[in-house]
């Protein structure tokens, strides 16, 4: 019988991931492709459509910052991700209620072997980010005359 050295990290990232697994949400992934231990304040919502040339992803990001947003393609997993900040404290001001969530976020999509990962666009406006992802012009089947001798 071997022994096996016991590292306490990996088994974060075995929990990690089981609980990712369990909430169908994709671990966010470094470039050695193991995942990210990144712990997010909250996720922003998005909408996913396809059209005929492209997929289409449109991500709310109310007051947050163009400069805060980092959008990464990296072995077929698209990331988004960035901060939200709150405003600072003002003296004499008192909150009643607060609901909206602040601070980091990441959301990662697997992309489908159809899109064109060099030709993403990506546009901010009015706090939707929209990402446009081409897809690639897939190879036709070509028919072949087989001829009887």
């Amino acid at each position: 019988m071997a022994l096996v050295r016991w590292d306490p990290f990996r088994e974060l990232e075995d929990m990690s991931e089981r609980l990712n697994r369990m909430f169908a949400r994709p671990a966010p992934r470094t470039g050695n492709g193991k995942e990210a231990l990144t712990v997010a304040d909250w996720m922003p919502t998005v909408d996913i459509s396809e059209t005929d040339g492209e997929y289409l992803i449109k991500a709310e990001l109310p007051e947050v910052k163009k400069e805060d947003v980092k959008v990464t393609v990296e072995d077929g997993v698209l990331t988004l991700q960035g901060e939200r900040r709150q405003d600072k404290e003002e003296k004499g001001k008192k909150f009643h209620r607060v609901e909206r969530s602040y601070g980091s976020f990441v959301r990662s999509f697997t992309l489908p072997e159809s899109v064109d990962d060099t030709a993403v666009k990506a546009e901010y406006k009015d706090g939707i980010l929209a990402l446009h992802l081409p897809k690639t012009e897939r190879v036709k089947p070509k028919a072949v005359d087989v001829k009887v001798a």
